[in-house]
C-alpha cells in the first residue's frame, strides 16, 4: 500500500480520536496491519494491548512474596513414606533425595513413580 499524505494526515487524525486499529483500516479501506505498522512507523502514541488483561485479585496482594529455602533430604532423613529417588552424584555433597511423600506401598512419590515403573509392553510373537 502507498501511503498518501492526505492517508496519513486522516491516520493521525482518527488515531488522537482513539478509534481502534481495525475501525481506522475500515475507514482507510486497509487492513488494520497496515494501520498498525504505519502508526508505528510513525511513532504515534502506543495504544494498550487489548490482550492484556487486568491483574488478578492473587497478582495484587500486598507485599513481596518470599520463596521457602529447599529442604534437603538426606539418607538420615528418609522413611518409608518419604520418595527415596536420588538426586545428584553420590560423591558430592550436594546429593540428596526427593523426600516427598510416597505413593503407598511404593518408594516414590506418584512423580518419580511414572518415571521410574513403565508398563510391560505386549510381546509380538514370530511368525514362523
Amino acid at each position: 500500500m502507498s501511503w498518501t499524505p492526505e492517508g496519513i494526515t486522516r491516520l493521525k487524525q482518527l488515531w488522537s480520536e482513539g478509534l481502534t486499529a481495525t475501525a481506522i483500516g475500515s475507514v482507510l479501506k486497509i487492513s488494520k496491519n497496515a494501520v498498525i505498522g504505519k502508526a508505528h512507523r510513525l511513532e504515534l502514541t502506543p495504544r494498550q494491548s487489548p490482550i492484556l488483561r487486568a491483574p488478578s485479585p492473587r497478582d495484587t496482594k500486598a507485599g513481596p512474596t518470599k520463596k521457602k529455602a529447599p529442604v534437603i533430604f538426606t539418607m538420615a532423613d528418609l522413611t518409608a513414606q518419604t520418595c527415596r529417588w536420588p538426586s545428584g552424584d553420590p560423591k558430592h555433597a550436594d546429593f540428596q533425595f526427593c523426600g516427598r511423600k510416597a505413593e503407598q506401598g511404593k518408594p516414590y512419590c506418584p512423580h518419580h513413580c511414572s518415571i521410574g515403573y513403565v508398563a510391560n509392553k505386549p510381546k509380538i510373537k514370530a511368525v514362523a
